[in-house]
């Protein structure tokens, strides 16, 4: 049955294809088989499988195998929406019963042919499945307008037949939580954990939408009489091709038909245009996939796109897209983390900062709201250099305070997405929430709590200041410049602190256009016994700005929270975002503007501000993705799960003069 199991996920994989509203833009991307290949393919998987099962399980297993290989193949969504064992018993089979037992009576023993004809004489005539219209689902479709803060239910007939649309929106009415199952070792002792024949993957792998706008704690900060700007706002890894071929090892659990970029793409591009959203901050996007591919597309979908590539020989790196019709850009700031000559910002981690204008619709009247600030940053992996990471969050944090601060010194709202490579209340994740982190003699690994280093002998510690003071960044995070604004008008000057330069060397010198007049200009000033002896002239480059540096702490003043809570208390399990090598982890985030309320035990508090969260796209727990094999698999195509979040800004009313 092991081999059973094998061949219909390669049916699954063989077959998969992309969804019809990207098929134009993809169509090479699939295939079916001619009858000779399907027929070859049989006798190959019949070979292996009658060698390799015991007599006792051979006959019946190679019988299953034929009647799904023989008959018309269903395209790799539909599979996905079937159940394993439903393939073997759809009315598509039953019905070609009499061709597919020629065509094995052909190919197979007259032993095999007989055990074959007394199975398929006990199958009924007439069988019956349940249509899609009658199963307990219902079909969520995102919202088109996203000033309409619920969605409604309609029946799974009216949408689109094909499965792909419906395999991101089949929702069960009541909630079942699958069972685990024991690992099965194979590859050399890899765990792989195969999925139960009777649930499919969009089953194991379904998301809840959770609606907060509903919430009493929200309700009371939004009045009857506010309306909002709704959109929403997600942050995607997408596993760049390259660093997959690079890193085979971590993917040893997966199929490498599903590790092909022409089946990730589709996969890809089909869950966001499922999710609609209206900001999308992408991380580890490969440059020639992004102009060649990604950016036609979404250009297609509507949105404006943004791309930073990592510095030096990377291939990868972060892109922000918007929809046109929702968002203006007022403002666009690339940041690069590799600063020449620095050890502590000597990586090629980049990041992007957008100030976005929201576009109100039509027949408003004088109304307005506040402009919005984006930003989108991968952080570096290495979990032994947490103050690298340090560095490149403080610099990325003093980019936002640049672009975000408004003219009277508060700032506009913040959502600030990525790839921090660092775990939930760790000190990065504390210093972000928190707004402050001592961090002197702190171990570098400790920073971003990846991973347990403390049984080394020797380990890096982080050192008060942790960046030179020519970086041009204070300890507060923010850039020299915005600190110590200019002086305008003409300086004033006392009359003493003037006269102490009456004896300087360029107040002894006579100036040669002076008018010589005797007794007046042509004295020349003796100079006084106890002044210094005139020193070698130096070239000054100009008085540099002095920055107050605290004592191994930095600190920063945007009050941002997480979208996400990072627990799941319906299953007694933390949330994970990424499964590297089996173990679940969260590295993934949406932080956003809130107002500060109070700090419990060193813990900051929260409530929205004039950015609301409204909702969110509920996350995995570890155990549920080992169900179906970890990441990447068949129907999630990148290692990372991606985070969706919907926001309300305040729309005002403008005041007329």
């Amino acid at each position: 049955m092991t081999d059973a199991f094998f061949t219909c996920q390669k049916n699954v994989l063989l077959a998969k294809s992309p969804p019809t509203q990207i098929e134009g833009v993809f169509a090479a991307t699939r295939g079916r088989l001619v009858p000779e290949e399907q027929e070859a393919l049989l006798h190959k998987w019949l070979e292996e499988g009658t060698e390799n099962l015991p007599t006792s399980e051979s006959v019946p297993a190679v019988r299953k195998l034929s009647v799904t290989l023989t008959s018309d193949w269903l395209e790799g969504s539909e599979l996905l929406m079937t159940s394993l064992s439903d393939l073997n018993t759809s009315p598509e089979v039953t019905r070609c019963a009499d061709q597919q037992l020629s065509e094995l009576n052909a190919l197979t023993s007259s032993e095999l042919q007989e055990h074959s004809v007394a199975k398929l004489a006990r199958l009924p005539g007439e069988e019956t499945v349940t249509s899609a219209g009658s199963v307990p689902w219902a079909a969520e479709v995102p919202q088109t307008d996203h000033q309409t803060a619920d969605s409604a239910g309609i029946n799974v007939e009216v949408l689109n037949d094909d499965p792909a649309v419906l395999a991101w929106s089949l929702a069960c009415d009541t909630e079942t939580v699958p069972p685990v199952l024991p690992a099965q070792p194979i590859r050399d002792a890899v765990p792989f954990y195969p999925v139960p024949t009777e649930v499919p993957y969009h089953e194991i792998l379904w998301r809840d939408w959770e609606d907060l706008s509903v919430q009493p704690c929200v309700l009371e900060q939004i009045s009857k009489n506010t309306s909002l700007f709704e959109f929403r706002v997600m942050s995607y890894n997408i596993l760049a091709q390259d660093l997959v071929e690079q890193g085979l090892d971590l993917y040893v659990h997966c199929h490498p038909d599903i590790l092909n970029w022409n089946y990730r793409l589709p996969n890809l591009l089909q869950e966001i245009q499922h999710w609609d959203p209206d900001v999308l901050c992408l991380q580890e996007v490969q440059e020639n996939h992004y102009w060649e591919q990604l950016e036609p597309t979404f250009k297609e979908m509507g949105f404006a796109c943004f791309y930073k590539r990592r510095t030096g020989t990377k291939t990868d790196g972060c892109a922000v897209c918007y929809k046109h019709s929702r968002f203006q850009l007022i403002s666009l700031s690339p940041i690069e983390y590799f600063r020449p000559g620095l050890d502590i910002l000597n990586r090629d981690n980049v990041g992007l900062v957008l100030l976005l204008q929201p576009v109100l619709p039509k027949g408003l009247g004088l109304k307005a709201v506040s402009p919005l600030c984006v930003a989108n940053t991968h952080v570096l992996f290495n979990p032994r250099r947490g103050d690298i990471k340090l560095a490149q969050v403080a610099l990325l944090l003093a980019e936002i305070d640049k672009i975000a601060r408004t003219a009277e010194g508060s700032y506009y709202p913040v959502i600030l997405c990525g790839d921090l490579n660092s775990v939930p209340d760790s000190p990065l994740y504390k210093f972000i929430r928190n707004g402050e982190l001592s961090y002197h003699g702190m171990p570098a690994w400790k920073v971003s709590g990846q991973e347990d280093f403390s049984q080394q002998l020797y380990s890096r510690k982080l050192l008060a200041p942790l960046w030179p003071t020519s970086l041009g960044v204070t300890d507060k995070c923010q850039y020299v410049t915005l600190c110590q604004p200019k002086k305008l008008g003409r300086r004033e000057y006392s009359r003493d602190f003037l006269l102490q330069f009456r004896f300087c060397d360029v107040a002894c010198e006579r100036p040669p256009q002076l008018v010589l007049l005797e007794g007046v200009t042509d004295a020349k000033p003796d100079r006084p016994a106890h002044w210094p002896k005139p020193a070698a002239l130096v070239k000054d480059p100009g008085p540099q700005p002095f920055i107050p540096r605290c004592s191994g702490v930095i600190q920063h003043s945007l009050n941002l929270t997480s979208v996400y809570s990072h627990f799941l208390p319906q299953r007694g399990r933390p949330e994970v975002t990424t499964m590297p090598m089996g173990l679940g982890a969260t590295v993934d985030y949406i932080f956003y503007s809130a107002e500060p309320v109070e700090s419990k035990a060193g813990r900051r508090l929260y409530k929205d501000g004039a950015l609301k969260l409204l909702g969110r796209l509920s996350l995995l727990s570890e155990d549920v993705l080992l169900m179906a094999n970890g990441l990447p698999n068949p129907f999630c195509s990148s290692d990372h799960l991606c985070l969706l979040a919907s926001f309300g800004l305040e729309i005002s009313n403008l005041r007329e003069n």
